[in-house]
């Protein structure tokens, strides 16, 4: 079996549906006993999947129940921790009460295991998951360390999913609306200024460029050429040695060290200085 790590197990301790699932704190609670997570990290809940959702309830029941807290704020008042989609679909399906499991979970955890789930279950976009993360580092001083940690992802995926909230506006938009993938947006967040990030929004869109073919594009539109790799100084004696051939040749000469031999380069400039040399050579064969 494959360890879960990150938050993943303390996720499976509250929400039913593992083998180590406690169902001994389940109780059913009124809909209107129950407040949405002010730290839920998902914002987009399609009313066309919640409908669905809600016609599975009607006809089946709600199956798993949702995860709460007590609200600190407010006496016999609950916050969700997990299921906000399972809440909002029993109100579409007409029902009044709904079975919950009760938590303790402070604002820390509630935005943590709110996360996880909707990470585990593939329900975030990459920029809801951006500002989950940011909330995570600005209100809870967490470091990308810690984040990746808790989520269950490498610090390198955090610290590239938090880099997505710098992108243009138009380039978020076409994330969420899926007309690109988030490594298109990754690709496009090389590029320095936002009006070169739509520029190249546009290009893609047009061409229908894969995530490779951006990457290049961004390079391109960056100018970025290889390194040259630049010459070492010749040694004095190499040096010396060149002067002396130039001296006795009346050309300017070059000489280069291979590893396996090498080579005399004499330039000229005319064909009568070329033929000058030659016979230099042929006269002292």
């Amino acid at each position: 079996m494959t360890r879960k790590t990150g938050l993943g197990r303390g996720l499976d301790a509250l929400i039913p549906g593992s083998d180590r699932a406690d169902l001994s704190g389940m109780v059913t609670l009124a809909l209107d006993q129950i407040s949405p997570n002010p730290s839920q990290p998902r914002q987009d809940f399609h009313q066309a999947e919640l409908e669905e959702l809600a016609a599975s309830i009607r006809e089946y029941g709600l199956i798993q129940p949702i995860v709460v807290t007590e609200d600190p704020n407010q006496e016999n008042q609950y916050l969700l921790i997990a299921g906000q989609r399972r809440w909002m679909a029993a109100r579409l399906a007409g029902m009044d009460r709904i079975p919950v499991i009760v938590r303790e979970a402070g604002d820390q955890q509630r935005l943590e295991l709110a996360l996880v789930e909707n990470v585990q279950r593939a329900d975030l976009n990459p920029l809801e998951i951006a500002e989950a993360y940011h909330h995570m580092v600005e209100d809870f001083n967490l470091t990308h360390d810690e984040i990746a940690r808790r989520v269950g992802k490498s610090r390198a995926a955090v610290t590239n999913t938090l880099s997505l909230r710098n992108l243009a506006s138009q380039i978020k938009e076409a994330l969420v609306s899926r007309k690109i993938s988030e490594g298109h947006a990754r690709a496009l967040n090389g590029l320095r200024t936002h009006e070169a990030q739509v520029a190249a929004l546009h290009t893609i869109l047009q061409l229908d460029l894969n995530v490779r073919q951006t990457e290049a594009l961004v390079q391109k539109m960056k100018g970025d050429r290889p390194e040259k790799v630049e010459k070492p100084a010749p040694s004095p004696e190499l040096s010396d040695l060149e002067t002396r051939l130039t001296n006795r040749f009346s050309a300017k000469v070059n000489i280069h060290y291979y590893q396996d031999g090498g080579a005399i380069v004499i330039r000229c400039f005319s064909i009568e200085e070329l033929n000058t040399i030659i016979e230099q050579f042929l006269d002292e064969a």
